[in-house]
């Protein structure tokens, strides 16, 4: 699991999403993470799995630029933004998790998407990938024949990583 963090952590940090160990309490939305003003602050005692990190870190890559700092905790402002979303996020960490080698499971645990982790891992393995039109319409990925046109790969690889 360290390993994973670690993995993750360096990735987010190169993109330049803030990432900072810190005591997180135990009533936090998720085990062991936090947000707070825009970046994540993680508490590597109480992290549970390590793909929390990457949905977190989804939600705050869709949303612009000049509006993350603004985030924290539950980042119950954030869906009214086009594009910034739980399927767009998921969409963002699935894409991440692809880009660093990581198997589903990792971002799909046992523990998150409300029971639904086996059949998301069964719908981005088929290539079905719900919140990606979202990415594309940021400007972030290519979908189908936006991606041919250009001769570029499609989704999930990624054009940029984060909104401007």
């Amino acid at each position: 699991m360290a390993a994973a963090i670690d993995l993750i952590v360096a990735f987010l940090r190169q993109l330049g999403l803030g990432v900072s160990e810190g005591e997180v309490s135990d009533d936090a939305f998720l085990p062991g993470l936090r947000i707070k003003a825009g970046e994540i602050v993680l508490d590597p005692g109480k992290l549970r799995w390590p793909g929390d990190l990457l949905h977190e870190a989804g939600h705050l890559a869709m949303t612009p630029a000049a509006q993350r700092g603004a985030l924290s905790d539950d980042l119950a402002g954030q869906q009214s933004d086009a594009h910034a979303g739980e399927a767009e996020a998921t969409a963002w960490a699935y894409a991440a998790t692809v880009a660093l080698g990581l198997p589903p499971e990792v971002l799909f645990h046992a523990g998150g998407y409300r029971g639904q982790s086996q059949g998301l891992i069964a719908t981005y393995g088929a290539g079905v990938y719900p919140g990606s039109r979202g990415l594309c319409e940021a400007g972030m990925a290519l979908i189908g024949e936006a991606a041919r046109a250009q001769g570029l790969p499609p989704y999930p690889h990624m054009l940029r990583w984060l909104r401007e």
